[in-house]
């Protein structure tokens, strides 16, 4: 099998058992606060990210080298959590999907403030098309927006600028130092609001929340394995097969349909998130190529959305 394709059956099975995670997300979010289920999933990840750790033999200590920047990053990383975690628990899935893949859109824009990006005509017009697309889903006059919906719409944004953040910072920075801090941020954080917010859970729904952080480990190994073996331009598209298992999810589980707004404005989104990984793939286009340069994702409770 060649390298190509291994690489993108690698993305597409990690991005499948993402949107599996994503489904115990909004099973749980559904009985329980967010701030309980990301304390508890995080609690049980820790033991999958100190396996990953334990693998790290880079030299050094857990001392950012970037202090500010880690630090914006580590409180932008739990917003994100805690909107993501929010938006899947009372929004439809593909609706919720369909918002999150604004963020190659946003990656795009922040880069040229935060990474010195130069965005040609082609990209500017591709992100504006992208917009569109979200208020298409979004629907702003005709349906009230919800909480639901500015929930998706921050963790896009908080996930864009963290993903930039790490295109930033990230040669410098240990990955350790990247995935740990979050990591803390949210446990404790999370468990400071544990107390107002606990309620009892079943055995069995403690089984799931061990499920989704198994599952999100498994995807985070698959996609690392897919980017070590197929160019980022085969491998970030298929974060969008996402979609195909938000419609199967939601119909089977949660009895969801997919509404037309939601189904053309999350074409366009689509489309333009392609064009810009496309565009960016191509020789001299992008200095720096945010989007293709970042391991984009939906939310997890173990890392925040991006690489």
């Amino acid at each position: 099998m060649k390298a190509t394709v291994r690489g993108a059956l690698f993305a597409l099975a990690a991005f499948g058992l993402y949107a599996s995670h994503d489904v115990v997300v909004k099973f749980l979010g559904e009985q329980y606060s967010p701030f309980q289920i990301i304390f508890f999933s995080g609690l049980l990840g820790f033991p999958y990210v100190t396996l990953m750790l334990m693998r790290d033999k880079t030299d050094g200590n857990l001392r950012p080298r970037h202090t500010w920047w880690v630090t914006v990053r580590t409180l932008t990383a739990l917003l994100n959590v805690v909107a993501g975690f929010y938006a899947f628990s009372v929004l439809p899935l593909a609706q919720a999907y369909a918002i999150f893949f604004a963020m190659p859109l946003l990656i795009t824009l922040m880069a040229i403030p935060l990474l010195g990006e130069r965005v040609g005509l082609h990209r500017g017009v591709a992100v504006v098309v992208g917009l569109v697309g979200v208020i298409v889903v979004l629907q702003p006059g005709t349906v009230p927006l919800g909480l639901g919906q500015l929930a998706a719409l921050a963790a896009a944004f908080t996930g864009a600028f963290v993903s930039v953040i790490v295109r930033k910072i990230g040669q410098d920075e240990r990955s350790a130092v990247l995935m740990l801090y979050p990591m803390m941020l949210n446990f404790l954080a999370t468990g400071a609001m544990l107390p107002f917010v606990y309620q009892p859970m079943p055995v069995e729904h403690l089984g799931l929340l061990a499920l989704m952080s198994f599952l999100g480990f498994v995807a985070t190994i698959f996609v690392i394995e897919a980017y070590r073996t197929s160019p980022a331009v085969v491998v970030a598209p298929m974060q969008y097969s996402q979609i195909i298992w938000a419609a199967f999810y939601g119909y089977l589980f949660f009895d969801e349909g997919i509404d037309l707004p939601t189904l053309i404005g999350t074409a366009i989104i689509i489309a333009s998130g392609m064009y810009i990984v496309m565009r960016e793939g191509r020789p001299n286009v992008s200095e720096n190529r945010p989007v293709l340069e970042t391991q984009i994702r939906t939310v997890t409770a173990n890392s925040p959305r991006g690489k």
